[in-house]
């Protein structure tokens, strides 16, 4: 059976198992970005009648509990990926994600059953926290892994084309059902339509995935006397973690903020229709997606750290300016092009980020260093996102929220400017500069 190199020819081998790899990172982020894109029609089916804020609060409070589970994930998965493999990781992933999926679709509102109404969307919230805290870390090992060298930044670079490509699904789906069912229907029984698909969909990626190829990184250490996806082995590059987390701060708040809180932020502050809300941020999105390659290929050219330090540059002094001026436009259009300017800000972190933490780990301990870090610093501060905003916003306070996320970002930017070049000191570089030149046959 052939097996593809990083740094093999074999162009067309290695484009489809990056291809396959993606798909099930597409699915696996539908499910978890269903529950966000959704949230304003279901809060009401999970918790007491009452001020939407607070349900939306309640809602969101649940979400950033979900992320409580991925350092847990980032670590099971990250360490399944390095001691078993890659392939196999991402398999018993998107299982548990479409589990988790089914179990929302399937849970009675509070009026029916009450308080354990709440206690089962969460269950479930945990679950597929589990499931894609270890899917970052173990998809950034496979991409990076199986992409070449001159093209490593363009290839990973659709781990984020994917990512947002789930954001872009939930939400045409949440446009589709917006047309066809009233808001009523929505609210009643509607927003379970979305579960149901993300279940079925998991169980198509779960499919695809048995037929990925392991990559060669991971099999040429196989048999080494290393202790493969250990904690006692990750601890010995403290460096490489903290780096991690450093990296990941400013980014993931600043990710969070224009993607998946947005949405409410256009509906609760701006006070566009929810319809409108929706297509904002559906068109975003697809504009998002479409500029990861073109950042991703960028860095392969100039370097990642080039794009790192504009995002810190930029976040740093546009966020305030960014958010307030959507806090108090009353045009759609102009939303949009100040959404969109925010977004090509984040694209210098979004479109490489992945690769950055792949590249620092040698494979041994890699997708457990890129996994498990990564969770950490965004359950702690990405999951949270939405529910200081919120907080903020209700003690009558939302200004603060906006120093918030531009000083998280700052704090990254002092990171980018000390780090290494990580395409330069490369650990995948180094394990596969011998097999550059060759394919490699099993």
């Amino acid at each position: 059976m052939q097996k593809i190199n990083a740094g093999t020819s074999n162009k067309s081998a290695r484009i489809k198992a990056i291809v396959g790899g993606s798909v099930g990172n597409l699915v696996e982020w539908y499910d978890w970005y269903t529950y966000a894109a959704f949230a304003l029609y279901f809060s009401a089916s999970f918790f007491p009648k009452g001020n939407s804020t607070i349900q939306l609060l309640n809602t969101a409070g649940i979400f950033a509990l979900g992320f409580l589970m991925r350092p847990l994930g980032g670590w099971l998965f990250g360490r399944i990926a390095d001691r078993v493999g890659r392939k196999k990781s991402m398999t018993v992933s998107v299982l548990l994600m479409s589990f988790g999926s089914l179990l929302i679709a399937s849970t009675p509102t509070y009026n029916a059953i009450g308080i354990i109404a709440p206690v089962i969307l969460l269950t479930a919230r945990l679950l597929q926290g589990l499931s894609v805290g270890g899917e970052y870390g173990v998809a950034a090992t496979y991409l990076s892994e199986m992409a070449d060298k001159k093209n490593r930044g363009f290839y990973s670079s659709f781990q984020y084309v994917t990512l947002i490509g789930g954001q872009l699904i939930a939400t045409a789906l949440l446009i589709f059902l917006q047309n066809i069912l009233t808001e009523k229907d929505l609210e009643n029984w509607g927003w379970r339509i979305p579960f149901v698909v993300g279940a079925i969909l998991s169980i198509v990626a779960f499919y695809l995935r048995r037929s990925l190829e392991e990559t060669t990184a991971f099999e040429k250490q196989r048999t080494t006397k290393i202790q493969r996806g250990t904690l006692r082995e990750l601890f010995k590059h403290p460096k490489a973690v903290m780096t991690v987390v450093g990296l990941t701060l400013g980014g993931t708040m600043a990710f969070y903020t224009y993607t998946t809180y947005m949405q409410k932020f256009l509906v609760n502050t701006v006070h566009l229709s929810k319809q409108d809300a929706t297509l904002l941020s559906f068109c975003s999105l697809l504009i998002f997606a479409l500029l990861q390659p073109a950042f991703g290929g960028l860095s392969d050219r100039i370097g990642r750290r080039p794009l790192l330090i504009g995002f810190g540059i930029l976040g740093t002094l546009f966020t305030v300016p960014l958010l307030t001026a959507l806090s108090i436009i009353s045009s759609k259009w102009i939303a949009f092009l100040l959404l969109i300017a925010a977004l090509i800000i984040v694209s210098g972190y979004t479109s490489i980020n992945s690769v950055v933490k792949a590249e620092l780990f040698p494979a041994e301990v890699r997708a457990l260093g890129v996994g498990l870090p990564y969770a950490f610093t965004v359950a702690v501060f990405g999951g949270t996102v939405e529910y200081i905003a919120l907080w903020f916003k209700a003690a009558g306070h939302e200004n603060y929220f906006y120093w918030y996320i531009s000083g998280c970002v700052f704090i990254s930017l002092l990171v980018y400017v000390f780090m290494k070049e990580s395409s330069h000191t490369s650990a995948i570089n180094k394990e596969d500069e011998k097999f550059m030149d060759s394919h490699l046959f099993d």
